[in-house]
């Protein structure tokens, strides 16, 4: 199906459903699929080919499948070819059971010699993926490349093992940052302790307090902010104590300390502790002072400029919109990822919601989802704020913000 078959036949699903009077969420839970999924699917971006899949949606929109998509295979036909991906549930599946159970039973396929340099660029293809947020495509990727990963670290011979368990925990780093900016905290945590375990097998310390990063996070997303603040500040205090010297100071060590103090000052503003918020932001301000530029060691973006957008979003979650904006419409962040783009403009969105400056927190908003659609879908208080502005506007709401309410099933 070609890029314009995919969004008419979106656009089609859409209209369908409209016309059932259904949102997207409730529609998704109707078919069994996740609203992320559908939500891709209606934008043009998630192929359908299966016919078993077109017969699913055809039966719910109570239209046929030719109906739906004239161009369907019949059902004599031979079923497409290739993946149907759907979001990450595929990704959750490599994280039930053990990850390379053959190996287990396999005594004779040790000291393989699986191609470093392949492995290497496949994990980095992995990174930009979820960098710009293509969770389909992320997802699909990793279903390749995971267990290949997974068998490498336990086959390889002994002087290519370290970089094998080096790159499946910078692997498991990717799935559980992408879970965790999909809401699904759970496999989140499990794909963060995965990595935290790999990367002690590698021989490579930094990469342990890579992975509890990613573990903190996944805290923050369940709520747990104590078990957030423990992880986090147990890595920054063995950081600290560790590096105690300018000698032993790297420009790793400085990226991974100041990410931990931001997620240490996300913490304290969910909990609405504007001081000790205000104190762990200064910190991570001074770091990335020292580090001197914006850096992406261990995939983490840290630096100046996202420092600032760390602080427009604690700004935003205190309540101090105006402060927000006066940071957040002063930065440049074009040099960033995409993910860290929209970042940025949904938390100005959320600014400008709270000073119920419709217009531009649609501004805002649509500018993160044509960044990264997937992040405004599943980010509670952006979807927040545009249930606000809607109940605020009320029948004399502008179609742009209906269609955005809709797309990230705000009113539901």
């Amino acid at each position: 199906m070609t890029d314009e078959g995919r969004r008419s036949f979106g656009a089609r699903v859409a209209g369908l459903r409209a016309e059932r009077g259904m949102t997207q969420k409730q529609f998704a839970a109707e078919i069994g699929r996740t609203p992320s999924w559908l939500s891709q699917v209606e934008r043009g971006v998630q192929p359908v080919n299966r016919l078993d899949v077109l017969r699913l949606l055809a039966d719910a929109l109570g239209v046929s499948v030719q109906d739906l998509r004239p161009d369907a295979p019949q059902a004599s036909s031979a079923p497409a070819t290739g993946p149907v991906p759907n979001d990450l549930d595929q990704a959750r599946l490599l994280l039930s059971g053990h990850p390379a159970l053959d190996v287990v039973l396999d005594k004779e396929g040790r000291n393989e010699s699986p191609d470093m340099a392949e492995l290497r660029t496949a994990v980095d293809s992995i990174w930009h993926l979820a960098h710009s947020d293509r969770y389909t495509e992320l997802s699909t990727e990793l279903g390749r490349i995971l267990p290949r990963l997974e068998r490498a670290a336990r086959t390889a011979a002994a002087k290519d093992r370290p970089e094998a368990y080096s790159l499946l925990a910078r692997a498991y780093h990717a799935l559980s940052a992408a879970f965790v900016r999909q809401n699904e905290a759970d496999a989140a945590w499990v794909a963060a302790d995965r990595s935290i375990s790999a990367a002690e097998r590698s021989g490579r310390p930094l990469d342990v307090f890579a992975g509890i990063f990613r573990l903190a996070h996944a805290f923050v997303r369940l709520k747990r902010y104590d078990q957030a603040e423990h992880a986090a500040r147990s890595a920054v205090s063995v950081l600290r104590r560790h590096t105690n010297g300018p000698e032993r100071v790297t420009a790793e060590t400085l990226s991974l300390l100041g990410s931990l103090h931001l997620v240490l000052a996300l913490v304290y503003a969910r909990s609405q502790n504007r001081a000790d918020a205000q104190k762990e932001l200064e910190s991570a301000r001074r770091i990335a002072l020292q580090l001197g530029e914006d850096r992406n060691d261990f995939d983490l973006e840290f630096g100046p400029t996202n420092v600032e957008i760390q602080a427009v979003s604690i700004a935003v979650d205190l309540g101090d919109a105006g402060e927000a904006l006066h940071v957040g419409e002063a930065l440049d962040a074009t040099h960033l990822s995409a993910e860290r783009q929209a970042r940025l403009a949904m938390a100005l969105g959320r600014a400008h919601a709270q000073l119920r400056h419709a217009g531009e927190a649609i501004r805002w908003f649509l500018r993160a989802e044509e960044l990264a659609p997937e992040m405004v879908q599943s980010h509670v208080a952006a979807r927040s704020a545009v249930r606000d502005l809607m109940l605020v506007a009320g029948r004399s709401a502008p179609p742009e913000l209906k269609r955005l309410a809709d797309r990230t099933d705000a009113m539901a």
